[in-house]
């Protein structure tokens, strides 16, 4: 059973800055392409940004490039999704998720590309 933890949302104020964490147990990290996605209230879920399995590689959405960075250790089974530049908009639930299938710059932005989720942590940006 893979399961998946986050850890490291709380308030902020804007301009500010929080790291997320997602540990990951139960499966082959290394395998996995990991992404984060976030949901704010009476919206969809988004895609928020993936890495590769183990070269890198790294796609964001077109809201948080420049700001947001993503990246893993797969000696420690985690990733890490680092925002800087806080926005009262980026206030959502934000999850971690993995996925089996291969790294693929369309696939790896589609919720349904992800089997194993996370229970999810609230970010809250004041303005």
């Amino acid at each position: 059973q893979v399961q998946l933890v986050e850890s490291g949302g709380g308030l902020v104020q804007a301009g500010g800055s929080l790291r997320l964490s997602c540990a990951v147990s139960g499966g082959t990290f290394s395998t996995y392409v990991m992404g984060w996605f976030r949901q704010a209230p009476e919206k969809e879920r988004e895609f928020v940004a993936a890495i590769r399995e183990s070269y890198g590689s790294t796609i964001y959405a077109d809201s948080v490039k420049g700001r947001f960075t993503i990246s893993r250790d797969n000696a420690k089974n985690t990733v890490y999704l680092q925002m800087n530049s806080l926005k009262p908009e980026d206030t959502a639930v934000y999850y971690c998720a993995a996925s089996a299938l291969s790294w693929d710059y369309r696939r790896s932005t589609y919720s349904l590309s992800y089997s194993y989720w996370g229970q999810g942590t609230q970010v809250t940006v004041s303005s």
